[in-house]
């Protein structure tokens, strides 16, 4: 069965630093493009991070440029996202997700999510 598995959020203060993992199982994790999206209490979802699945392109969102790095290990199933500089508006619950198309039809996986809070 599909999972994705995240670990590594918990609790800092302004301006430390965290590193999410996320594992992927019973897919062909090379094949797909790897994201991070987050959601705070009463907004959207939002793309934080996405790399392709042969890492040649990265995309951040304006709020984390600069500050959060993705990266992936096709050879291990994993994602990270790196999480540096944080700030308070960084709380939110971070969802790692797994996307393909093919021929119009999408492939699409979530985890969990794991909870980052960033207080002082």
């Amino acid at each position: 069965q599909v999972q994705l598995v995240e670990s590594g959020g918990g609790l800092v203060q302004p301006g430390g630093s965290l590193r999410l993992s996320c594992i992927g199982s019973g897919f062909t994790f090379n094949n797909y493009a790897t994201s991070w999206y987050r959601q705070a209490p009463g907004k959207e979802r939002e793309l934080v991070a996405l790399i392709t699945s042969d890492r040649s392109s990265r995309t951040y969102a304006g709020s984390v440029k600069g500050r959060f790095t993705i990266s992936r290990d096709n050879a291990k199933n994993t994602v990270w996202l790196q999480m540096n500089s944080l700030k308070p508006e960084d709380t939110a619950v971070y969802y790692c997700n797994a996307y393909l198309i093919i021929n119009g039809r999408p492939y699409n996986y979530w985890g969990q999510g794991t909870q980052v809070t960033v207080s002082s």
